[in-house]
């Protein structure tokens, strides 16, 4: 069992941990009154009872998850950054990552979305 982000960033592989360091920073300042918390196996940050955002590792890219209206929002910047995105998520790798800005639009979308 994943007990916090930090035992989730050093358990993902090597090659991953920097870019996962780097999404958990940027979720933080975009939500500084936000909680971390682990949720469906994967980290995450909460609001009240609400999860707002939250980050995972596979086998050679991350994702980021938030509200679905978040993703709609800014799907025309996913799709300019040459990102994949799903209704409720966007993927990325190493190679070719998800710019810092990008991310912190996207969670405070979320946010947004969830009228916090």
């Amino acid at each position: 069992m994943i007990a916090d982000h930090d035992t989730y960033i050093a358990q993902a592989q090597e090659n991953l941990r920097l870019l996962l360091a780097r999404i958990r920073t940027q979720l933080s300042a975009a939500l500084p009154d936000a909680e971390e918390i682990i949720a469906y196996k994967m980290p995450g940050f909460k609001i009240g009872q609400t999860i707002i955002a939250g980050y995972a590792a596979f086998s050679k890219q991350c994702g980021l998850y938030t509200a679905p209206a978040a993703i709609k929002s800014h799907a025309e910047e996913i799709s300019k950054a040459g990102l994949k995105a799903t209704k409720t998520g966007v993927t990325f790798s190493p190679k070719h990552s998800i710019p810092d800005d990008l991310i912190s639009k996207i969670a405070l979308a979320s946010r947004s979305a969830h009228e916090l």
